[in-house]
């Protein structure tokens, strides 16, 4: 456990002497603010529930978000109370203004990824669910993805979080997506069960007559 936790800091350490520059600095900034507060996830959310094509998707992306801060944010972080890096590993400077919280899971990674994977998910697989109520380009759903991913690992880059840090948001993220898209199908199916069985009595009582 020592062993990983000092593998965590040389890596942070490792990032900032070689990787940090003038021209990327602004750039990985903008990104890792993207995640700040939730605000460009709950926006996008916003817009796909306001079309009826993709309501259901936000529907589904609303649940994950919620259901994540409220894992992440609300029970792990607190119960682990893990310090920030900056903090502990000496030689190490941050790039933006110190956050507030508990380092382990990061939120940004958490909160970012949940709706980015379980976008993703729903663009791969409406098709084949045959929900007519499903929809979420492909295109938007790779797009939403790997800047989700980005996110996350702006928060190395900055020097705010540990690759640990990073890796369980990241987890965090796919289970709630994986849970809450299960949930989906499982009501999906259970509806169209219902529906058939409804189908079924009007033909029978047909034939009857």
């Amino acid at each position: 456990m020592e062993a990983l936790l000092q593998l965590d800091g040389a890596a942070l350490l490792w990032i900032q002497e070689n990787l940090r520059n003038a021209f990327l600095n602004p750039i990985v900034t903008f990104i890792t603010h993207l995640g700040d507060h939730g605000y460009l996830w709950i926006g996008l959310l916003l817009i796909l529930l306001a079309i009826p094509k993709t309501r259901k998707a936000g529907l589904i992306g609303a649940g994950t978000l919620l259901l994540t801060f409220l894992l992440n944010n609300q029970v792990i972080k607190p119960l682990v109370a893990r310090t920030r890096p900056y903090e502990v590993i000496e030689g190490l400077t941050i790039l933006i203004k110190k956050p507030g919280e508990f380092s382990f899971p990061s939120g940004h990674t958490a909160n970012s990824m949940a709706v980015g994977v379980v976008l993703f998910m729903i663009s791969q697989q409406y098709q084949k669910l045959g929900d007519k109520k499903l929809y979420f380009p492909k295109a938007a759903g790779w797009f939403f993805l790997i800047l989700s991913i980005l996110i996350g690992l702006s928060r190395l880059y900055v020097g705010v979080h540990y690759p640990t840090d990073v890796l369980g948001g990241a987890a965090v993220a796919v289970f709630d997506a994986w849970v809450v898209f299960s949930i989906y199908k499982i009501i999906l199916t259970f509806q169209r069960k219902k529906s058939n069985k409804k189908k079924n009595k009007k033909s029978s009582k047909r034939r009857k007559y």
